[in-house]
């Protein structure tokens, strides 16, 4: 049969069966391609295998599409190709990179097709009529892949984020129990540093947005705070319910952060959010400790009702917060209040009793001589001891001082720190 008879899909039959032989350096030039104008898909050499795999079979598929004239309807994305969108989806690649990857394969293929009919025929009516059937067929197979590959992956998303999520939430909650975590692999699951200082935060909004966007809108501000005190980390956000979140905001090596700076008023919806904030602390043991800080300051903030302020720090209302039942805290406060004063032995608690004393005297020497039937000389050596211990006059922090000696007098053991205890 002359060429020049031969009908189109004869054309593209013979041009893909030509093409079969070669069909691994067909997949090779694409894959190649694909790799080096789409960044997001490079990295992991284990996906890159799996692409690599899509991209074969891929090629393979359309070849046998165009050479037996197989009816698209009877065709379904290959195994690696699916394999691939859902393994895109759980490293989050974009969406668009797995569909760029498509248009710019199937454009590839297409020219390799071109090319072998050109090498084939000089007939340009066969060149036209059979090119517009290859493109017609690729274009159509490129859909229908396409659409399942995006359902694949939009599948997956939702389910590892799901899944990820639950992970998530189920090591903080381990975490938060004092139970022994492994750091690494506990860091691995969080996508987050716990060897680091932290500062804890509770975020809630006041009336949900009408739309239920309410947790994307504050994990939105806790980024910009974040920003705003200076956090270049990624900071781990735990969604609580519809309406309320914890977060931790990533500090490194820093100890101090000037939460008076923090604006959330100039945050979109800001108007409605309010934030709570523990104390930096540092290491698993101060991930634990920032967290109950924040949620102790939020039971402030919420007794507060609509009077409190859209940001709430421990710092500001640890006696409020700390009335509120947590003893850890509370130990906690006063060791960082008293320093070594917290320690439960003798020494200390001589000179607890007579500082207590001396402030309720208003640092009378005289006075508070009397009520502990001491001598004046031995009021004065004590009082200077005690500021030894604290690193500064006794009358600076007087109320912290007054409440953490309340706090020893009645509390004793349960808020003190033994003395086989590292300070």
């Amino acid at each position: 049969m002359n060429r020049s008879n031969l009908s189109a899909a004869e054309s593209a039959s013979e041009v893909s069966a030509a093409l079969v032989p070669r069909a691994a350096d067909v997949a090779a030039d694409i894959y190649r391609l694909i790799v080096q104008e789409i960044p997001a898909l490079r990295g992991d050499k284990r996906v890159q295998a799996l692409l690599e795999a899509s991209v074969a079979e891929n090629v393979s598929t359309m070849l046998h599409i165009l050479q037996h004239g197989i009816d698209l309807e009877n065709v379904r994305a290959p195994a690696a190709a699916e394999e691939y969108a859902r393994r895109l989806a759980q490293h989050g690649a974009p969406v668009a990179a797995l569909l760029r990857a498509y248009r710019i394969g199937s454009a590839r293929f297409e020219e390799w097709c071109l090319q072998e009919l050109g090498r084939s025929t000089e007939s340009a009516s066969i060149v036209s009529a059979a090119g517009m059937r290859i493109a017609g067929t690729v274009a159509s197979y490129i859909d229908l892949v396409s659409e399942e590959v995006f359902s694949a992956y939009e599948a997956e998303k939702e389910k590892w984020l799901r899944n990820q999520s639950a992970a998530r939430a189920a090591r903080v909650r381990a975490l938060l129990r004092n139970e022994q975590p492994d750091v690494a692999a506990s860091e691995a699951i969080l996508g987050y540093r716990l060897r680091q200082h932290h500062l804890g935060t509770v975020t809630w909004i006041t009336g949900a947005p009408a739309d239920g966007g309410t947790l994307g809108l504050l994990e939105r501000a806790t980024g910009e705070v974040a920003a705003q005190a200076g956090c270049d980390g990624r900071l781990m956000f735990v969604p609580q319910d519809e309406s309320s979140a914890w977060a931790w905001l990533p500090l490194g090596g820093r100890r101090d952060v000037a939460l008076s700076e923090v604006n959330v008023k100039g945050i979109p919806g800001g108007d409605r959010i309010q934030f709570a904030f523990g104390e930096p602390a540092l290491g698993v043991a101060g991930f634990r400790r920032t967290h109950q800080q924040a949620v102790s300051a939020q039971a402030v903030a919420l007794a507060a009702g609509p009077a409190a302020p859209p940001v709430t720090a421990f710092a500001e209302v640890a006696p409020l917060a700390l009335m509120s039942g947590s003893l850890e805290l509370l130990r906690a406060w006063v060791a960082e209040t008293l320093g070594p004063l917290a320690d439960d032995d003798d020494h200390n608690a001589r000179l607890r009793d007579t500082l207590r004393v001396f402030l309720q005297e208003n640092g009378s020497y005289k006075s508070t001589a009397e009520r502990l039937v001491l001598h004046k000389n031995t009021v004065q050596y004590r009082v200077r001891k005690v500021e030894e211990s604290l690193r500064r006059p006794v009358v600076q922090d007087r109320l912290r001082i007054e409440l953490a000696l309340l706090a020893t007098q009645w509390l004793g053991p349960a808020v003190l720190r033994s003395v086989d205890s590292p300070p």
